[in-house]
């Protein structure tokens, strides 16, 4: 049974109600179904957990062509008392199993990590004599005070293919209410098998003492006084938001149109991006996401060369999404949505006030003063925000989703939280800083895949490079002074891996060849990239081979619906070669299709002491504007602000402490907090 959708016109097909029912995120009467559907297969058994389970997204040539099947979802299990995993896919709606494949997880890699494997191995390691022995050493005996990190293991080494591994650090928590972090036992790595339930190994490799300064930093009495003269700031909408959202997650905003997901592994998810011009709905991008974070550690010591964690593919990141507080977490008057997940069981569950969406003032939008005929314009601009944060281990990540009235889409990661500690062993040591007395913090990166799957006026898309160009002297530049801007079309999979180069101002234009603007040029939209280093390791490492997208800032693929992410299906403990590198090698042809781009972006950090014990936001992002794809400034009919927000021309307060504007009082009950959005992809 399939369901029609109707193309109203140009760009209609991506913003009809089938379409967005057929991508919104998982409702709960659907989770329930496919529980019950697996353990009737014999799926689901006592010892089996659920490591992901997300919405398998029809093809979307099938979806824009004019039909809907009833949805299917993915779901990867694992038994953890003989380790045997499924990839599974399941369809409610027809109350059938579409397919099951067992894991050959030393070729396949395997599931994500399941909740279920951080205590286990605490407990594993807690009875093992060896490690034991390694904390009298260090004259740790009281089992209370000693947390065990597990750590994904990366490559599989000798003698370990096959196994389900988790690499483990110690760390001295004082008391319940002491921050471990502070106090790491550097140079000892315990290897756990979590199915067979063992410790493979204990290596002691070098014996450093354990910090001892606190960093309490949630604690009022460690802290001390807090700073005196912080005045309040009240962010108020008398009249409420500008935006609505249906029972899909779809928003509509001052001309913007969009789709809001959830997904346990990427997070936030948007589909069907659109915006009004002239009465029309046209497209941008049908899909955006963050397909993949990985946070590569940069000290080669024996205790750690592995550390290297994709947070998406190896720990699900959606999954860690907080619950979010407003006045604390979100400003002003907001919508929040719940997020719609399976736990490990299989039955819902549900994280409060995952996604937070509201609007922001962000200052002038355009201003001009005509020394010829006296005028005197401006407008201030906004924008719309949907967000959330998650906590994996001791990182913190905010990712923001920003839409303009000018038609730009920004992504800002704001990473915080507490930095990956180490002892610190000595003056000079060139793979980490010194934080506190003996405290070190490894070098390392935090490298992001955004998977943008481009819709710039329709599905047959370009991309041209466009850079900076100095003119040599000559007849065509006799004063020495001209310089001019060159674009280069991306034809195929091998030319379109490239590097950014800010020298050059190079960005990446995405334009559609069979779509003109009025002054005859393809309508398009620019992806302006940071620039920032992508992964440093050496390209014969393993986590060069396990994360080749990471070597460069732009990869672009046509449209398949199998390739999701870039690092593959199943990272954890894959040998590497997978996503990307594997799909590129057969160099298809990107010019004038569907096609997807995978941005890579993120931070190099060198931890300084002004991170710790808390580390204030640093932030990546990038940006997508117009450029061409509108035929003059889309934001004239914005109106100037009114008399309550502006002063008149000419007058200046005098009294600064006693402007206000209107009646804001500071009381909340306009803030919009809506929870019932299961079925509204959050």
């Amino acid at each position: 049974m399939t369901t029609a959708i109707r193309d109203s016109g140009h760009g209609g097909a991506y913003g009809s109600p089938a379409l967005a029912a057929a991508l919104a995120s998982p409702r709960p009467d659907e989770i329930t179904a496919c529980k019950a559907l697996l353990k009737r297969e014999g799926l689901l058994g006592p010892d089996t957990h659920v490591s992901y389970f997300g919405l398998a997204e029809q093809d979307k040539r099938e979806l824009l062509a004019g039909a809907v099947a009833p949805r299917r979802f993915r779901v990867m299990l694992i038994d953890l008392r003989t380790g045997l995993s499924h990839d599974a896919v399941v369809c409610p709606g027809e109350d059938r199993l579409v397919s099951a494949r067992a894991l050959d997880v030393a070729t396949d890699g395997h599931v994500p990590v399941v909740l279920a494997e951080f205590p286990l191995v605490e407990e594993i390691v807690h009875r093992d004599e060896r490690w034991l022995a390694a904390m009298r050493k260090r004259g740790l005996t009281d089992l209370s005070q000693l947390r065990v990190n597990p750590l994904s293991a990366g490559v599989p080494g000798e003698g370990e293919s096959g196994r389900r591994l988790q690499r483990c650090f110690t760390f001295v928590q004082k008391t319940p209410d002491d921050l471990g972090w502070a106090h790491p036992v550097d140079g000892v790595t315990v290897m756990v098998d979590v199915v067979t339930r063992e410790v493979l190994d204990v290596i002691d490799y070098a014996d450093l003492p354990v910090p001892d300064e606190d960093g309490n930093f949630h604690d009022p009495a460690w802290v001390g006084p807090t700073r005196q003269g912080l005045k309040p700031i009240e962010i108020t909408q008398p009249e409420g938001p500008s935006f609505t959202i249906d029972e899909d997650g779809v928003i509509s905003w001052l001309g913007w149109s969009l789709q809001v997901g959830f997904d346990q592994r990427e997070g936030l998810v948007l589909h069907n991006v659109g915006i009004e011009d002239a009465g029309r709905r046209r497209p941008v991008l049908y899909r955006a996401s963050i397909a993949e974070m990985m946070v590569p550690y940069g000290d080669p010591s024996p205790q750690r060369w592995f550390q290297n964690f994709f947070d998406c593919g190896e720990y699900l990141l959606g999954g860690f999404a907080n619950s979010l507080e407003l006045g604390c977490d979100c400003l002003g008057d907001i919508t929040y949505l719940d997020a719609v997940l399976a736990d490990s069981a299989g039955d819902v569950r549900v994280i409060p006030q995952a996604i937070c969406i509201h609007e922001e003032d962000t200052g002038i939008l355009w201003k001009h003063y005509d020394n010829w005929n006296g005028s005197s314009q401006s407008r201030r601009n906004r924008r719309l925000v949907v967000s959330f944060f998650v906590t994996v281990g001791n990182y913190d990540y905010g990712f923001y989703w920003y839409f303009s009235l000018d038609g730009a889409i920004e992504l800002e990661v704001k990473a915080t939280g507490v930095v990956f500690t180490s002892a610190y062993p000595g003056p000079g040591y060139e793979f980490a800083s010194e934080l506190a007395p003996g405290l070190g913090a490894p070098y390392h990166q935090h490298l992001f895949s955004a998977r943008l799957d481009m819709a710039v006026d329709g599905t047959g898309n370009a991309v041209d490079e466009v850079e900076s160009a100095a003119v040599p002297r000559g007849p065509r530049n006799p004063t020495g002074t001209g310089f001019t801007q060159t674009a280069t079309r991306l034809r195929t999979e091998s030319g379109a891996q490239r590097l950014a180069d800010n020298t050059r101002n190079r960005s990446w234009l995405v334009v559609n060849p069979s779509v003109s603007n009025r002054l005859g040029n393809p309508v398009g939209y620019m992806l302006h990239p940071e620039g920032k280093p992508v992964l440093l390791a050496d390209q014969d490492s393993d986590i060069h081979r396990r994360a080749t997208y990471a070597t460069r800032h732009l990869w672009v693929t046509p449209y398949h619906p199998d390739e999701n992410y870039p690092a593959g299906d199943l990272v954890n403990m894959h040998n590497g070669g997978a996503g990307l590198p594997e799909w590129t090698a057969a160099d298809r042809g990107v010019d004038d299709t569907d096609i997807v781009l995978w941005h890579t972006f993120g931070l190099t950090h060198f931890p300084r002491p002004e991170d710790w014990p808390v580390m204030p936001v640093d932030s990546a992002g990038f940006a997508l504007k117009p450029y061409g794809f509108f035929d003059r400034n889309p934001t004239l009919d914005i109106p100037p602000s009114t008399g309550d927000h502006c002063h008149p021309a000419g007058h200046h307060d005098g009294d600064h402490g006693g402007h206000h504007d209107g009646d804001h009082s500071g009381d909340h009950s306009g803030d919009r907090h809506h929870h019932d959005h299961g079925k509204a992809g959050a």
